[in-house]
């Protein structure tokens, strides 16, 4: 089984990380995606603003219509701060049988080569690039061992983010459509972002 794994903090989950999943399991010919909210994201400056139970049950709610996607809690199981390199040797020693791949950003692959334990990681697994319109990539400027372990998948231009999200929830704004109706009542319900 071919699974993508799409990580992040998930501070709320949006539409735009559905459409992008959605746009790599068909491209990449992937099995299923699993979506794993982070614990404490090493990259981050700032801590989620909602729990990870609250992160965890938005992603459930997101993606419970579509039968080829997953949520997994490894990474909040695990606790800590979360390293790919250290998460992905959990899932291959969990499900061994299974071909990860894990999903970034375009402007995530040019960083590739600084990440924790890259050489590990590009070792037994794959990396599916997101590539939106206007942002340039340079795959050549990648080392061998990293360039031939990364697929690229155009997406189309979705102007939607957590941090957007989040603002309008505590300015008082709706957040209708950016999420699914299933999380934005979650959040109305639960208090989540508001003012």
């Amino acid at each position: 089984m071919k699974v993508g794994i799409m990580g992040g903090t998930f501070d709320p989950i949006h539409t735009g990380h559905l459409t992008a999943a959605e746009q790599a399991r068909e491209a990449a010919g992937l099995d299923e995606i699993w979506f794993m909210p982070s614990n404490v994201p090493p990259h981050k400056e700032r801590m989620p603003g909602a729990s990870p139970a609250h992160r965890l049950g938005m992603v459930r709610l997101a993606i419970a219509e579509n039968p080829r996607f997953r949520a997994t809690d490894v990474e909040l199981e695990k606790g800590g701060t979360s390293y790919t390199a250290e998460t992905l040797e959990l899932l291959k020693e969990r499900w061994p049988e299974y071909e990860f791949s894990y999903i970034i950003g375009a402007d995530m692959v040019m960083y590739l080569p600084k990440w924790h334990r890259i050489g590990d990681i590009v070792r037994d697994f794959r990396f599916i690039g997101l590539q939106r319109p206007g942002f340039p990539l340079d795959m050549a400027e990648l080392p061998e061992e990293i360039r031939e372990k990364v697929t690229i998948v155009p997406m189309p231009s979705l102007e939607i983010s957590s941090t957007d999200i989040r603002l309008r929830r505590k300015e008082g704004r709706t957040v209708r459509y950016l999420v699914p109706e299933a999380v934005r009542l979650y959040m109305e319900g639960e208090g989540l972002y508001g003012p």
